[in-house]
């Protein structure tokens, strides 16, 4: 398999990964927003999703900051109708 070395493609699978993340663990992103702990507990599913990310790109790519910009615009800006303290 090829590794993705172009950076629009990387960012489009980073944010693939992470609304898949999204979709299938809303309750907890749901619950991690209310509670300002999403990052403890999506750990699992966000670690999952990096390697992920890392299997499928250059290592050029994979050391860049794409994913963790992609965890904040899916993650969070999306959840900014959720009820929290943080905002």
């Amino acid at each position: 398999m090829n590794l993705i070395e172009n950076v629009d493609l990387a960012r489009r699978l980073a944010r693939a990964i992470l609304s898949d993340v999204a979709l299938y663990n809303q309750e907890k992103v749901t619950e991690g927003i209310k509670s300002d702990n999403i990052f403890e507990i999506l750990a699992d599913e966000l670690e999952e999703g990096r390697q992920h990310f890392i299997s499928r790109v250059s290592p050029e790519l994979a050391s860049s900051n794409i994913y963790e910009l992609a965890v904040v615009d899916v993650l969070i800006k999306r959840a900014g109708k959720i009820e929290s303290t943080i905002w």
